[in-house]
């Protein structure tokens, strides 16, 4: 913002989707006014439409159609409760400035991550089925200890996800769109993907992510290599990987999936090999409390005159 979203004594109209998360803004201070409104109620109406700040509804939201936005002639921000953006970037009207949650959902991703990959490399999902089945089927499987790990993305969850790791001794490798000091570009993918025991996919949805791990991106990886996707289901082709799961030569670990949610029948739900959790990565306790506090702090900012924080150009 190039000039004060608001004036020292103005009041801050903001769009909620829920009771409580208004309850948070209200909190931030006597200057700040929330109005409960989804974009699945259709365009705003009295004084929810005077709101300068949207704060659409988490889980999967929808860009809504141009009337809700021309019922918001004074929106000049919209803050998401999550860190992807890929629903809203690049499709906002002009004057309107797009914020993510950068942060609220990064340990908890991260913490997915581990714990999907050391499910996968010690074989947990099948010593589960057996005990389903009452049988004792002693076996050896992988380790994460001294693994050889890629990780694709090197933002902030990427980053948790190495320090993480870095408890097990792992040799880490970071790669982003761009190399910099201590990161691969993702040129160098073809030459770093045959080297890797465990590959950990945590990049934005973008132009050139989507479809990032195809079929060359996987006949790259080395055989018996673990494939964790805690990034979007877009971003792995779906037959691509069912070939290479179904024909014994890789593993993997999703929480995410292509198309999601995965309906029933999907030849991915019995393809061998693979560990399926439904998006819920960045589902735990507190997890809605530090997307508030996001929310919360931007409002801050905005009341201050300070930058935004979190605002999503371009990734």
């Amino acid at each position: 913002m190039s000039e004060p979203l608001v004036g020292p004594d103005e009041v801050l109209d903001v769009l909620v989707p829920s009771r409580a998360l208004a309850a948070a803004v209200e909190a931030v201070s006597p200057r700040v006014r929330a109005h409960r409104w989804s974009a699945l109620d259709g365009p705003p109406t009295g004084d929810a439409g005077r709101s300068k700040v949207w704060v659409p509804r988490s889980g999967g939201a929808d860009l809504p159609d141009e009337d809700f936005f021309a019922a918001l002639p004074d929106l000049r921000v919209v803050q998401l409760l999550s860190a992807g953006a890929e629903r809203f970037a690049g499709r906002l009207p002009d004057g309107v400035t797009l914020c993510n949650a950068r942060g609220a959902h990064t340990p908890s991703t991260a913490e997915w991550a581990v714990t999907a990959t050391l499910a996968a490399q010690r074989g947990i999902p099948f010593f589960v089925r057996e005990q389903d089945a009452g049988r004792w089927t002693p076996r050896t499987h992988h380790k994460l200890v001294g693994a050889k790990v890629l990780v694709v993305g090197s933002g902030d969850i990427g980053r948790t996800i190495g320090r993480m790791m870095a408890g097990f001794d792992v040799e880490l490798t970071f790669v982003a769109r761009t190399a910099r000091d201590g990161v691969h570009a993702t040129s160098e993918l073809p030459q770093l993907l045959p080297q890797a025991d465990v590959v950990v996919v945590i990049v934005p949805v973008t132009d050139e992510t989507i479809g990032l791990v195809d079929a060359g991106f996987l006949a790259a990886m080395k055989d018996d290599a673990l494939l964790v996707n805690a990034a979007r289901g877009v971003v792995v082709d779906t037959d691509a990987l069912l070939a290479e799961l179904t024909a014994g030569r890789l593993r993997a670990a999703v929480d995410v999936t292509e198309p999601e949610p995965l309906p029933e029948g999907h030849p991915l739900w019995t393809a061998p090999n693979l560990l399926i959790t439904p998006h819920v990565g960045g589902d735990v306790p507190g997890t809605n409390e530090r997307a508030a506090a996001a929310v919360a702090d931007q409002l801050q900012r905005i009341l201050a005159g300070r930058p935004l924080a979190n605002v999503v150009d371009r990734y």
